[in-house]
């Protein structure tokens, strides 16, 4: 028997080494021709293995690797991944633009890079940060409502991953559902529309409309429970060896891709943070890290920059540079969200703030929020986007990103929207519907405020396999998230 394990293979990561490689401007033409003599394969599109492994391919791989784990990169002045780099590039030069006549804070420009930096706007009208005194109750449901945001926007991506941008445009429409406003169902689709672009394999028998029965298992829920574990026994200082352990001690390796597998599989070699994001670790800067940072924000609201630094110590162990913004990112907007007193463009700046400014993933989001200001059409601004950015896998944290800021700005806070546009845009569909769910369900401010035919099939129940969590209501984990997020 030939077991084909995914995303470990050193004849399956080269060619997505080679693949980061071009985009971070290294020069691998010697390094590629040496894989194409000996008839390595390219990278696998979507899967995380190729087909047989051909004999003497795995020790050329292993020996290439590192071959190109020592090219210099010429962006790495502009894309540092140590966090006193990232700080010195994202220290505030000025103060913050008058507010807009429509009360929307005007997207920065998309390649203006000699416009100053701006510092996020005050979080509360006084200029402090809130504490528990300023509501623990209005706090507490902002939380359950981005718990129940996350599940649902996660739950209505999950039978479209891996599809082409047209076929989850095809399948929605089939049924009548474009733009994109409640779950995608087989009822009603052509057999050759689905036989041409069948359902996600594992995803569909839990998360059509016909079939939803509570919020089953992704990882897009699991990184939030474990982070939520991890602030539970560590508290805000936790360290990255003490994510390591968290995660050798209570995350099945089985339930680890990309990043997070190989990570995990530098950990059980003896490989300590922060060498376990570089070791032969070609999914450094995809989307991994992005899908854990929700629990940062959520527990430091008002405070973006501690935010992204918690979500920093926790991307450093599987991530470098872009992979790692995308979670800074992510972080801050949602502590920005998470006050209760700023819209959602308000909360894109706040995460903007916090990334170097020229790097590649800034430069996505600034570009996904002008296209989706100037755009009325949000499948035109979709389709600039595929133009522009399918250069990159579809789980890379750089497209993910503008499409996300994208999908909010054009959104403006409503919570269908959020999460229609974050999964009609393609790409990685249910942690971009996720994350969006994630923010807008904090700007809805209460689990009420949002749609009933989107909260109801949850049911209140999570399926994980995160051990004392299976089975947990939304409810109950916005009392231990809030506990968190008050903890002095």
């Amino acid at each position: 028997m030939n077991l084909r394990l995914t995303w470990v293979q050193p004849e399956d990561l080269l060619g997505h080494e080679l693949r980061q490689a071009a985009e971070d401007g290294r020069d691998a033409r010697a390094v590629a021709a040496r894989w194409t003599e000996a008839g390595g394969p390219p990278a696998p599109e979507s899967a995380g293995a190729s087909g047989t492994s051909r004999p003497g391919l795995r020790a050329l791989a292993e020996e290439l690797m590192d071959a190109l784990a020592a090219l210099p990169s010429p962006l790495s002045a502009a894309e540092p991944t140590s966090l006193p780099g990232i700080r010195a590039l994202t220290a505030p030069r000025t103060t913050p633009p008058p507010a807009h006549p429509t009360g929307r804070t005007p997207a920065p420009a998309d390649a203006d890079e000699a416009t100053p930096r701006t510092t996020p706007p005050p979080a509360h009208p006084t200029g402090r940060t809130p504490t528990a005194a300023d509501g623990d109750t209005a706090l507490r449901d902002r939380l359950h409502a981005a718990w129940l945001g996350r599940a649902a926007g996660c739950l209505l991506g999950k039978p479209v991953e891996k599809l082409p941008l047209h076929a989850v445009r095809a399948l929605a429409r089939a049924t009548g559902n474009w733009p994109l406003s409640t779950w995608y169902t087989a009822r009603g689709v052509p057999p050759d529309l689905l036989a041409a672009h069948p359902w996600n394999r594992r995803s569909a028998p839990t998360s059509l409309a016909e079939n939803i029965d509570g919020m089953p298992e992704d990882d897009d829920l699991n990184y939030p429970l474990l982070n939520l574990l991890l602030l539970r026994r560590h508290g805000r200082g936790f360290t990255t060896a003490d994510v390591a352990r968290l995660w050798l001690d209570e995350l099945p390796a089985g339930r680890t891709f990309t990043a997070e597998r190989v990570a995990y599989r530098n950990l059980l070699d003896g490989i300590e943070p922060p060498l376990t994001a570089l070791r032969r670790n070609p999914f450094r800067e995809w989307i991994g890290a992005q899908i854990r940072a929700d629990v940062h924000g959520w527990t430091r609201p008002g405070d973006p920059a501690a935010a992204a630094e918690q979500a920093y110590r926790d991307a450093a162990l599987t991530h470098t540079a872009n992979g790692v913004y995308g979670a800074m990112f992510v972080a801050a907007t949602l502590a920005t969200a998470a006050t209760g007193t700023a819209d959602v463009h308000r909360s894109l700046a706040g995460g903007l703030a916090v990334i170097p400014p020229r790097s590649r993933l800034a430069r996505a989001v600034r570009r996904g929020i002008a296209l989706a200001r100037d755009t009325r059409d949000f499948d035109a601004v979709v389709d600039r986007l595929h133009t522009e950015l399918g250069g990159h896998h579809w789980v890379h944290a750089v497209p993910n990103a503008a499409l996300l800021a994208a999908a909010l700005t054009h959104a403006d806070g409503d919570f269908t929207r959020s999460i229609g546009a974050a999964v009609s845009g393609g790409w990685d569909t249910d942690s971009n519907g996720a994350t969006a769910g994630s923010v807008a369900g904090l700007l809805a401010g209460h689990p009420d405020r949002l749609p009933e035919h989107w909260t109801a099939p949850l049911k209140n129940r999570l399926a994980t396999s995160v051990p004392s969590f299976d089975g947990i209501g939304f409810d109950t984990l916005a009392e231990l998230t809030h506990l968190e997020a008050v903890r002095p």
